[in-house]
């Protein structure tokens, strides 16, 4: 007896606060009040990404006084199988949801039938206005409203809110008591977040780019817009798009004898070709070796070349695009020209060693830094497996890969005084109540290369399209610049191409600079023929939406003859 008083006195003494604790636990039941997702809006204030409430419906096991009803009313109601309902109606467990993301209209429905045990608890669906609308950049949710891909899951923190509770108190059996005490804790609400995106432009760019995808029947298409003096990306497309109010529904049928599963499709299908894929650039990359070469001082626009229609490297024999060549030429008209000799020359004059410390100095060893989450790495040759020949690829955009968003950045760094900017979506979040702001800011790292040598490339970039390979992108009253390019795909056997043409605007101080990979075109694959006419087309639609007005009555372009250094001032005469 003296044991068992003891006992009990520790019991009822020490140890008071635990038991009382697991009692309590016993009577209470909790409800998860779920808290609204912030909304994701464009530069303008537009929502991209929204919600909309719909409920959870859920059965207390205790609570259910005629099971059967309630499995023949749900399994009505929720067009489920009535085993499937049965089964969690039956099992003694303190909830078991049934459905969740249900309508609110059948929610209140449900609610209205006052099914003793059945709760219809409001809770909420994100939702997506504009559809397939830069899917691969916002991303979506999945069923507890958590973010998966995109700009959703880069975020979450800022946009996933606090969940609130509901405490009821239930008697020994479980049942709820009328006139107890509930306690209930409110959501908070996450927090909007306003990106760079600009719906407006990522519509003209889709439209385009659905277009030149029909046309060519080719397997995707990419365009990426952007302020290359910030990093703002204003748009960025990747056809086909998916359905984001739907997205795990495939947006085309599998591939004839496709060994691949569901999820590896649906994978495939959210998957962000302008960050997640890495590609040989071709002559596009002819940009990063002409500022390097001016750079370095090993090339300026009046050195000549000859082009017989290769040039051979060591035991290679490497062709140019113009099969009996382009005789003889300036670096200006080579890069007109997109010449290849021209290029691999200008390579062999840096060398491996400087070639190799340009190619670290812009950045193109690194990502981006973009805040999508699944950037790829640019795929390069180690420096002490690059050869002459292996350098001379190189210099004209074949032998190694790097994403489409990559070349953008770095083209950009070249064009806008020798910024390297960190490009980037978010602009800013802002609490619920509107009490807290975050701005977010990026990296900048400047003297890429000198205001010279950006002066010089863009007027070289300039002539590209005023006469040269880029001419389809030339719009009446705009200074454009730009490159062209077709790269071959591997393996070389398969005679597949990638097409593609980085343009920006104005030519002298660039506001606007957009890139185009149209990914196995059929029929004509030039670059400077399919892809160019594009870029050509969405500048034509968001030039004046940005406010860059046509210069009229002016010369746009200056003669090839008197060629104007924008930095240096110096005037060059071409023969």
């Amino acid at each position: 007896m003296a044991g068992l008083m003891g006992r009990l006195g520790y019991l009822m003494v020490f140890r008071s606060q635990y038991y009382s604790r697991m009692a309590e636990d016993l009577h209470q039941r909790e409800r998860t009040i779920k808290a609204a997702r912030g909304r994701i809006l464009d530069r303008n204030g537009t929502v991209i990404a929204d919600n909309r409430t719909v409920c959870t419906i859920s059965v207390i096991h205790n609570q259910i006084e005629d099971p059967e009803r309630v499995i023949s009313l749900l399994s009505e109601e929720l067009e489920l199988p009535q085993e499937e309902v049965r089964k969690k109606v039956v099992k003694r467990s303190s909830r078991e949801i049934i459905k969740t993301n249900v309508d609110k209209e059948k929610g209140d429905v449900i609610r209205n039938y006052r099914l003793a045990g059945v709760k219809a608890d409001e809770d909420y669906k994100r939702y997506y206005p504009y559809g397939s609308l830069a899917s691969k950049v916002l991303g979506f949710t999945g069923g507890d409203n958590q973010g998966i891909i995109g700009l959703e899951v880069k975020y979450e923190e800022y946009l996933k809110g606090q969940n609130g509770l509901i405490l009821t108190m239930t008697d020994a059996a479980g049942v709820e008591l009328e006139n107890a005490f509930e306690e209930r804790v409110e959501p908070v609400a996450g927090g909007d977040l306003t990106v760079s995106l600009d719906v407006n432009i990522q519509t003209y760019a889709q439209q385009a780019a659905l277009k030149v995808m029909e046309e060519k029947e080719a397997k995707r298409v990419s365009v990426i817009v952007m302020n290359p003096q910030n990093g703002e990306i204003l748009a960025m497309v990747n056809v086909p798009e998916f359905d984001l109010n739907d997205p795990f529904t495939l947006n085309a049928e599998p591939e004839e004898g496709s060994a691949a599963s569901r999820q590896d499709l649906l994978n495939q299908m959210w998957r962000n070709p302008a960050i997640n894929d890495t590609y040989e650039p071709g002559s596009t990359f002819k940009i990063i070796t002409a500022a390097a070469g001016l750079e370095a001082g090993v090339v300026g626009l009046e050195d000549h070349f000859s082009c017989p229609g290769f040039r051979i490297v060591e035991d290679r024999r490497i062709r140019c695009h113009k099969v009996g060549g382009h005789g003889g030429e300036t670096f200006l008209q080579g890069a007109m020209n997109s010449c290849n000799p021209v290029f691999i020359d200008v390579g062999q004059r840096l060398g491996v060693e400087r070639y190799y410390h340009y190619f670290t100095q812009f950045g193109l060893l690194g990502k981006t830094g973009v805040d999508l989450p699944g950037e790829a790495s640019t795929i390069m040759h180690k420096k002490e497996n690059m050869g002459l020949v292996e350098l001379a690829t190189v210099s004209f955009g074949q032998s190694f890969q790097i994403t489409p968003l990559q070349l953008i950045t770095t083209a950009s760094s070249i064009i806008n005084g020798g910024n390297r900017i960190t490009p980037h979506f978010a602009i800013r979040s802002v609490s619920a109540d509107g009490e807290r702001v975050h701005e977010f800011s990026y990296p900048v790292r400047t003297g890429v290369v000198s205001e010279e040598t950006s002066g010089t490339m863009r007027y070289i970039l300039e002539q590209v399209v005023a006469g040269g390979s880029g001419k389809n992108a030339a719009l009446e009253g705009y200074r454009i610049g730009g490159k062209t390019a077709t790269s071959e795909k591997l393996p070389r056997s398969l005679k597949k191409y990638i097409s593609s043409f980085v343009g920006f605007a104005p030519a002298d101080n660039p506001r606007v600079i957009a890139l185009i990979t149209i990914d196995e075109p059929v029929g004509v694959y030039y670059g400077g023929t399919i892809a160019a006419p594009v870029i050509g087309d969405i500048f034509k639609n968001i030039l004046p939406y940005l406010g860059i007005e046509a210069e009229e009555a002016q010369e746009q372009f200056l003669p090839i003859e008197s060629v104007v250094d924008y930095s240096a001032k110096k005037t060059y005469t071409i023969p």
